[in-house]
Formats: C-alpha cells, sequence, structure tokens
C-alpha cells in the first residue's frame, strides 16, 4: 500500500517545476488499468447480476441493449450504482447513447451486416486508427535501407502479426488480409532486388530462379529500379503467370483463417 501511495502522490512536472498530485492516477501508468480492475470488479458483478452484456477495460465499458429504452434503464442504473455505491464520478462528455456504427472500443468498431433477410445486426471491424498504426509497423519491416536479413524480416513479421491477428481475430478482416498479403510479398521482393544491388548479381540470381536468358537480362538493366519488376510492371505480371516468385519459396506471411 505504501507504494501504491508513493506512485499516485508523485508530482507532475510542468514547465521545469514539480506540482503535488492530490488526485487523479498518472496517465499512461500501468497502476491505472490495475487499480481500476480492482475497483471496477464490483462493478462488473453488478452488472452481471442485472443481466447486462457489455464489455469492460479498466475504466472503459459499454453496455449493448436492443432498444433504446432498455439503454436508458441500464445506464441509470449503472449512473446511480457508480455515484453512490462506488463514490466514484462518470466523464458525461464521453458517456451516452449511441447506436453501434457510432462507438468504438478497443480498436474495434461496428457495421452493419448487409443481408437479405438480416436487420437490426452488426459484424465488428478494425478502426482505420488501428489497422494504420498495424501496417505502419510492418512498412517498417520491410523497409529496404533497415539493416536486416530476410529471415530475421520474416521472423519479426510473424510475431507482428501473430499478436495482432490473436487480437482482432473476432473482426471481419479476411478481404484486407488478402489485399495486405500481396503488399507485403511485393515489398519483400523489393528488399530481395534491393540486396542482390549490382545488375550482373540480379541477371544470375533471376536465372538461377527459372527466368529465361532475355527477361533476366533486360530485368537487371531496367532504370526504373526495383519496385516495377519486384511489384507492379508488366514482366512481374508474366513472372507471376508463370508460377515463378522471386523467393525460392513462396511467402504466405498472413496464411490464417479468419
Amino acid at each position: 500500500m505504501c507504494l501504491i501511495r508513493r506512485w499516485l502522490r508523485a508530482p507532475l512536472e510542468k514547465d521545469g517545476k514539480l506540482i503535488k498530485r492530490r488526485k487523479g492516477v498518472p496517465q499512461g501508468s500501468p497502476i491505472s488499468p490495475l487499480l481500476s480492475n480492482i475497483i471496477l470488479h464490483e462493478l462488473d458483478t453488478e452488472m452481471e447480476r442485472l443481466g447486462l452484456r457489455f464489455v469492460r477495460y479498466a475504466d472503459d465499458f459499454s453496455i449493448y441493449c436492443k432498444t433504446k429504452s432498455e439503454a436508458r434503464k441500464a445506464g441509470n442504473q449503472v449512473y446511480i450504482y457508480l455515484r453512490n455505491k462506488l463514490k466514484l464520478p462518470i466523464n458525461r462528455k464521453k458517456s451516452g447513447i449511441r447506436r453501434p456504427v457510432h462507438f468504438q472500443i478497443l480498436g474495434f468498431g461496428f457495421v452493419p451486416i448487409y443481408q437479405k433477410g438480416v436487420k437490426g445486426k452488426y459484424q465488428l471491424v478494425v478502426t482505420r486508427k488501428s489497422w494504420k498504426s498495424f501496417k505502419t509497423k510492418l512498412k517498417d519491416i520491410t523497409r529496404k535501407t533497415k539493416p536486416m536479413s530476410f529471415d530475421e524480416r520474416i521472423e519479426k513479421l510473424k510475431e507482428i502479426q501473430r499478436g495482432w491477428l490473436n487480437a482482432f481475430k473476432y473482426a471481419n478482416i479476411k478481404g484486407k488480409l488478402e489485399e495486405l498479403d500481396g503488399w507485403i510479398r511485393n515489398r519483400l521482393r523489393y528488399c530481395i532486388w534491393h540486396n542482390w544491388k549490382k545488375p550482373e548479381k540480379i541477371r544470375r540470381s533471376l536465372i538461377r530462379l527459372g527466368v529465361d536468358l532475355d527477361h533476366a537480362y533486360a530485368w537487371s538493366r531496367t532504370r526504373m529500379g526495383g519496385c516495377p519488376p519486384a511489384g507492379g510492371s508488366k514482366p512481374h505480371t508474366r513472372y507471376h503467370n508463370n508460377q515463378r516468385p522471386l523467393t525460392k519459396t513462396r511467402l504466405c506471411v498472413f496464411k490464417r483463417n479468419v
């Protein structure tokens, strides 16, 4: 308890000066979700007793109801319980009754299910912010100038995608992953092309991988750089139609049933 008290009373630094802290928890501190889970465990028990369907992480929680009247009733019950029983304030600006399409939580969003005969049902999707953050991490690993071997890149990609997919496996992301898989393959091929460096080594490497002599020479001497041959040019399209990838083994970083 003494250590927790010291952590909570740690002073704030503002304009080079230390200011005493009398209330609140340091933002970004690992103790914040820990204390929230301890205090709000009673709230979880109360909402289960009321038969509410909810999701909570630390001090953020959402309750799901079928009708607006049910949502008002549940909101009033939870508000009274937090105010009278737990003595906790509620952020009125961030709280309220919303439709699922206007709500996001823990990187998830909601969109209607567009099927004939289906009405009032929604499916989980990944928010733009979470998807952009994920793609930025992958882009950094597959940067051609990053000092890293090809095997190291693959291992790093596996680590990131494994954790990300486990977190968002319930969202409808199959189409996005298929598109992302092609984007990753192109960047990895460009990394291999960049590591070959000299035109003669590029030519020999392409021949060793099964490219005919004429195309191997033409692609190794191109002035467009390595991006078009590795990613989106006509020779590359022909290369894939013949099922001859630039790598010796087919890469499928995101091969997973979702």
